[in-house]
């Protein structure tokens, strides 16, 4: 697999350098994430691939509606303004990846605190028109 990464990549620059440079300088931080996440399916680096990848998609539209040079890509990659954004949009993904368990944790404990005190609310109504706890008080 990694092979075939490698040719893909290959005929990409042979294709089309320009795409493949402006892929490359925005891409980076996901490149990154993929080399550092050791997680089985890598979810930090697909996360941040992937928010990585719409920050792209305009420098890319860009590249291509202007003939796709390479020195246009060299000129998209070096603007600090749409690295920044490309690469904010990947620093946002992994922000995502760190921030998101921790909210569904706080929901769902959250959620059964809610539900064990309804529970136990019942279960004294219940025991009060039963008679459960003054029977347990004769014994």
């Amino acid at each position: 697999m990694i092979w075939l990464s490698g040719l893909a990549c290959g005929a990409l620059v042979a294709i089309a350098p320009g795409i493949a440079t402006v892929a490359a300088g925005l891409l980076a931080p996901g490149a990154v994430a993929l080399r550092l996440d050791r997680e089985p399916g890598r979810p930090v680096a697909r996360t941040v691939l992937t928010c990585g990848l719409a920050g792209c998609v305009h420098p890319v539209m860009m590249l291509w509606n202007t003939g796709q040079s390479f020195d246009t890509a060299i000129a998209i990659v070096s603007d600090p303004a749409i690295v920044g954004i490309a690469w904010s949009a990947a620093a946002a993904g992994w922000l995502l990846t760190q921030l998101a368990p921790l909210a569904v944790r706080a929901v769902l404990e959250a959620t059964a605190l809610t539900r064990s005190t309804r529970l136990r609310a019942a279960r004294s109504r219940i025991g009060e028109i039963w008679g459960l706890d003054q029977a347990a008080n004769d014994r």
